[in-house]
């Protein structure tokens, strides 16, 4: 850097420290680099058996083992990853991640989650972590990242919440639209109306008994037929996870509201009486 004028000239990104632990002598050492970060839901440090017990190194592979993590602890261990490779998979903050670990510690501690799956578990924990942190999942996109049901799920869950005394926001459509319609490249202004149609529609008890994720569906499949985007009920049930025929039943269900259901200032593309024929 330039003393006069302050411009720099190069800077090294490189960190050149040590990535071991250095005894250069006897008056200390450099503690860089001495292990990987605590946890502090477990107890203790884990440690590794490096080889089975023979004849010769019975003794150490014995104290390694009574040196290692408590059973408590390799339990938790193996769900955390669990837990970690799920939410990897449907692409979560990592915040979410570990208010699913704190929500298996927690029932952990009670002794709740004995004599159930292990993944349903961990599937329910990121679940509930999903929808405390504003982000909520389905049902069916937490089963597809797992090898357990959604009935599985659902016993967990529900489990959870009782013993722990908590609890979920209620979910909307709106928790939905904009991950919907991003996913199937809707500009804002289609995201707007879709919106639009589901809050109406719920307002009106013209979907009652439908769940929010289906309801969200049908309203992006009227936004596409107004706006005439080439977007059918199958691509959208896709990325939605809803079945092609719930999406159109639903859409029946809003039509004949369909003028107390878009924004004020909607011009459709489409005429809305012309879409009568659509099945």
């Amino acid at each position: 850097m330039c003393p006069e004028c302050g411009l720099v000239v190069g800077n090294r990104v490189i960190d050149v420290g040590s990535e071991w632990r250095t005894f250069s002598d006897d008056t200390g050492s450099d503690p860089s680099r001495v292990g990987s970060v605590s946890n502090p839901l477990l107890s203790g440090d884990l440690t590794t058996t490096i080889g089975q017990a023979t004849s010769d190194n019975y003794d150490m592979v014995r104290w390694q083992n009574r040196a290692g993590a408590s059973g408590n602890d390799r339990t938790l261990v193996q769900a955390f990853g669990q837990i970690r490779q799920m939410a990897e998979r449907i692409n979560v903050p990592r915040a979410i991640t570990d208010r699913a670990n704190l929500l298996f510690k927690q029932m952990t501690d009670t002794g709740g989650l004995r004599g159930r799956s292990s993944e349903a578990n961990c599937a329910a924990c990121l679940y509930i972590g999903c929808r405390q942190e504003g982000v909520p999942r389905t049902f069916k996109e937490i089963c597809a990242v797992s090898n357990v049901s959604k009935r599985e799920i659902g016993r967990s869950f529900k489990l959870i919440l009782r013993a722990l005394n908590t609890s979920v926001d209620l979910i909307t459509t709106g928790d939905f639209m904009s991950r919907f319609c991003s996913n199937l490249g809707l500009a804002n202004k289609e995201q707007r109306i879709a919106t639009s149609i589901a809050r109406q529609a719920v307002d009106l008890d013209i979907v009652t008994g439908r769940v929010p994720v289906t309801v969200a569906a049908a309203a992006i499949y009227f936004t596409c037929l107004v706006m005439d985007i080439k977007k059918t009920a199958k691509e959208i049930g896709d990325v939605a996870g809803v079945a092609e025929a719930t999406i159109k039943q639903t859409f029946r269900c809003m039509y004949p509201s369909r003028a107390k259901l878009f924004p004020d200032d909607f011009v459709p593309k489409v005429p809305l009486d012309s879409l009568s024929a659509v099945s």
